[in-house]
């Protein structure tokens, strides 16, 4: 790990990260690990659209920016999906920061397992002992249209627009080059890539998971759930 980065309670050195796409059912795996094994479970995106905006808008007070919100329109319907990925991507480094200050005040006996699409591999990979500590969750392309079929949150841009239609179709692809680049990050750094298609249910999933993170989990927990 990093010895420059802080973690005064050997948090971040314990803990499981799971990162990558949009709709890969990062949340609900991470929520099934919980429960199986007596996990703390940090959700990125629950914080990171509460308590994380409040200090986006301090930091934008802090920069001389805009306080207010662009107009919807400007986000999602006037401004191409490639630029739409390019500002997520370089926003992540400082939503990071905020993760992990997160992160650092949770104390537990057992490993605690965030998981986000904010939690990059490249931002991740410096704070770990190893790689085996992250995992990055991708849909294929077709269970990325069954989740924005399915989900409600996933089937619409939850602002008012001129075009939803447009919206959401800049919305997906915006999803998918982000997460094209999570998979590539991963690569370069050795990191395990998980496409999900849709053909295993979630407990399924979560057996994957699980046996990837296999050396960091609880032994005698796991055992009374049926493992090895």
């Amino acid at each position: 790990m990093n010895s420059e980065v802080w973690d005064p309670f050997g948090t971040l050195r314990n803990a499981l990260w799971i990162g990558g796409g949009q709709w890969a059912g990062k949340s609900t795996v991470a929520r099934l690990l919980a429960g199986r094994y007596g996990l703390t479970a940090y959700h990125y995106d629950y914080h990171d659209a509460r308590a994380h905006n409040d200090r986006r808008i301090a930091r934008r007070v802090r920069l001389g920016e805009p306080v207010t919100d662009p107009d919807p329109d400007a986000v999602w319907v006037n401004t191409s999906p490639q630029k739409m990925a390019e500002e997520t991507l370089a926003g992540f480094p400082t939503r990071f920061e905020w993760a992990l200050d997160d992160l650092r005040g949770l104390v537990s006996g057992r490993p605690i397992i965030a998981e986000g699409w904010g939690l990059r591999p490249e931002l991740v990979a410096p704070i770990v002992d190893s790689p085996s500590r992250m995992i990055v969750m991708v849909p294929s392309e077709e269970f990325r249209r069954r989740q924005a079929r399915e989900l409600p949150r996933a089937a619409a841009v939850d602002h008012r627009v001129s075009d939803p239609d447009r919206a959401q179709r800049n919305r997906l692809a915006r999803d998918r080059l982000v997460a094209d680049e999570a998979v590539r990050s991963a690569r370069r750094l050795g990191i395990r890539v998980l496409e999900v298609d849709g053909s295993d249910d979630a407990e399924a999933v979560a057996d994957i998971v699980a046996d990837h993170f296999n050396s960091y989990l609880p032994h005698h927990v796991r055992s009374l759930c049926g493992g090895d």
